[in-house]
């Protein structure tokens, strides 16, 4: 499959989800074209300006209307929401945990005033970086997310996911989220 192949099956299918979703009436991209490039700068891998270049340089003719490379990457933060329209249906069965990311090494905490990420536990070493919970149903697609800084407890940042989740689906998880459950009925 050519990459020209997999762009034009990625935006078909984030389309055929999409559309539901309206486009300004002064923007340039459609929703759907928004979430595919944000997608392919996701599955790429580079920083944002080595992507725009590589995706005006190759694949302008597929993108005409592009905006400038500042403009492009504010669409991606304003319209986050729109990953929703990607998620996967809750089914009667479930699984949330959260996932350490590490940023930097420990080490060199603090080396910069632009540090991303905050120092904490993850899998029972010290990271300095941030937690991706995700919710999954039975069949391992991703139905619910959120992500915070690696210093906060996982029962109680993101136990608001776990109770949204929870109204349609039975999720099992690990201690952090059992622990916090339990405290919670106690005060009650």
């Amino acid at each position: 499959m050519t990459t020209v192949d997999f762009i034009t099956e990625l935006f078909s299918r984030i389309d055929d989800d999409m559309k539901d979703a309206k486009k300004h009436s002064q923007a340039n991209l459609y929703p759907s074209e928004v979430v595919t490039i944000a997608i392919l700068f996701a599955l790429k891998g580079v920083g944002n300006r080595p992507f725009y270049r590589w995706l005006k340089r190759d694949y302008l003719a597929m993108f005409p209307n592009l905006p400038i490379r500042t403009r492009l990457f504010r669409l991606f933060n304003t319209h986050r929401h729109w990953t929703q329209f990607l998620m996967a249906d809750p089914t009667i069965i479930g699984v949330i945990d959260s996932y350490g990311i590490e940023l930097i090494h420990p080490r060199r905490e603090g080396r910069s005033e632009k540090q991303i990420g905050m120092k904490g536990l993850s899998n029972k070493r010290w990271i300095v970086g941030g937690k991706l919970c995700f919710v999954l149903n039975h069949i391992g697609l991703i139905v619910d997310w959120d992500v915070s800084t690696a210093n906060v407890y996982d029962g109680s940042e993101f136990q608001d996911i776990a109770e949204r989740n929870n109204k349609h689906m039975v999720l099992f998880s690990d201690e952090a989220f059992v622990k916090n459950a339990q405290s919670g009925e106690n005060d009650q």
